[in-house]
């Protein structure tokens, strides 16, 4: 089979040439837009670069590089780009484009860098907007649940430990712990954001150049936090940020995963404290009674998959030598596929947990007496009695605990955090401040592309 002459490979053989490229080919397509901004930036950087007897790059050709950038990246929104088999990258099929278009201009683009600079700033850009978005899907399902629990609000509900009866809950306190868990990984997917919003741009193969680029103009131009200072560090880096990526995300899985659980236990018949929208559900080929949680039994291997991913990221890092390894080449399928798992659960999970319905009869129903003893013991505590006293004075006439009420068991309960004391203006307050933030900085992105490749 014969192969088109590529830019950089002339004479690889085509099927290690077929292999060496794996995904690329389409996993890069993804990264178009950010190719042509993180090339926009240097291409500017360099019509401004100073003590060269003539510059690289006039000012004005900078600006038809920019123009015609801005065509590659309306291409790619309309689905028109293509990467193909002997560009063998993104990088390689926007230079093939603009040289083209624009003849030897489209050949000096390079100048300065290396693929691997190139694809780093490409990977770190998509995934501060990959995880900006994710935040605010983050927001989302936290929404839902807090709303489904302040419709809720003191309907009665078993607390568990180790899956038995323990103490008086509400499903309002079960609702909302769940959406605070949620919103807390927020934290570790800004970790990993900060990790990505540093400029690795110029550090090209990863021990710099012979030219006078000036790093901190592209960083300012890209909207990144700084740059990253070592040029061996910025190439070292690779692979490290979608690590943490993936360590975010799958522990944000983690958290879902148990959302899901317990959405599958609470609405089995023999709980019945919760309904699932039946067009959520699936049927049974045999049995026509059936009505699966599939769904949610998908997020739990939704969930092992992700933690996989991150797995093997650490996995391909932790005997790689310093510099770059071709072996970096895998870490862009194993993110890009932890973010579409992430971001996809989260948006499934708040469209079930939107249409689930509480059976409050049901929930009252579950109260067994031995769910009040705490309760009762810490009341005697109050009357006086020796909390150890009080405790074997219960254990001992658990049959008294028949007369207790549910609904007035969690009446009692008014401290912070618990059933009649849940604060939903502090949730409604760090959803919209979350929210805030990640659009914010998402408006900041999108105006740098929009500057550069107008």
């Amino acid at each position: 089979m014969k192969t088109k002459k590529t830019i950089t490979d002339n004479t690889v053989d085509p099927d290690i040439l077929r292999y060496t490229v794996g995904d690329d080919v389409v996993l890069d397509l993804a990264l178009a837009k950010w190719d042509c901004m993180g090339t926009a930036a240097h291409v500017t950087m360099l019509s401004e670069m100073k003590g060269l007897k003539r510059p690289v790059v006039t000012k004005a050709e900078a600006a038809k590089v920019r123009k015609a950038l801005a065509a590659v990246v309306k291409m790619s929104d309309e689905g028109r780009f293509v990467i193909r088999d002997d560009d063998q990258d993104v990088h390689m099929a926007v230079e093939r484009l603009l040289t083209e278009k624009l003849g030897d201009l489209g050949k000096k683009i390079h100048t300065g860098r290396s693929r691997n600079d190139q694809v780093a700033v490409d990977v770190r850009l998509h995934m501060k907007d990959e995880i900006l978005a994710a935040e605010g899907e983050v927001c989302a399902l936290a929404t839902e649940l807090c709303y489904f629990g302040f419709c809720a609000g003191a309907v009665p509900l078993v607390g568990r430990t180790h899956l038995q009866p323990a103490m008086p809950s509400t499903v309002e306190m079960w609702a909302t712990g769940h959406a605070e868990m949620i919103l807390d990984q927020i934290e570790n997917l800004e970790a990993a954001y900060r990790l990505a919003d540093l400029n690795p741009l110029g550090s090209a193969a990863g021990y710099g150049v012979p030219l006078p680029l000036d790093r901190s103009r592209t960083t300012k131009l890209l909207g990144f936090a700084r740059t990253v200072h070592n040029c061996f560090g910025a190439s070292m880096a690779r692979g490290e940020c979608e690590a943490a990526l993936l360590s975010a995300l799958a522990q944000l899985m983690a958290v879902l995963s148990r959302l899901a659980e317990d959405m599958i236990l609470f609405s089995m018949p023999e709980f019945a404290y919760f309904r699932l929208p039946r067009e959520y559900c699936t049927g049974s080929s045999i049995m026509p009674q059936k009505f699966n949680p599939d769904v949610l039994e998908l997020v739990r291997s939704k969930a092992a998959q992700v933690l996989g991913l991150q797995t093997a990221s650490l996995s391909l890092l932790h005997a790689m030598p310093g510099g770059y390894n071709r072996d970096l080449q895998d870490c862009k399928w194993l993110y890009m596929k932890g973010l579409e798992i992430a971001r996809t659960t989260l948006r499934i999970l708040a469209k079930v947990v939107k249409g689930m319905k509480v059976d409050a009869d049901a929930c009252r129903a579950a109260f067994t007496p031995g769910v009040f003893a705490t309760d009762v013991a810490l009341r005697k505590v109050a009357a006086g009695t020796p909390w150890r006293d009080a405790y074997h004075e219960v254990r001992d006439n658990l049959g008294q605990l028949d007369a207790e009420d549910p609904d007035a068991a969690v009446a009692l309960k008014k401290h912070e955090g618990t059933c009649l004391g849940i604060d939903h203006d502090l949730y409604r307050r760090r959803i919209a401040a979350a929210d805030k933030s990640a659009a914010a900085r998402r408006r900041a992105l999108d105006a740098c592309c929009r500057k550069l490749l107008k």
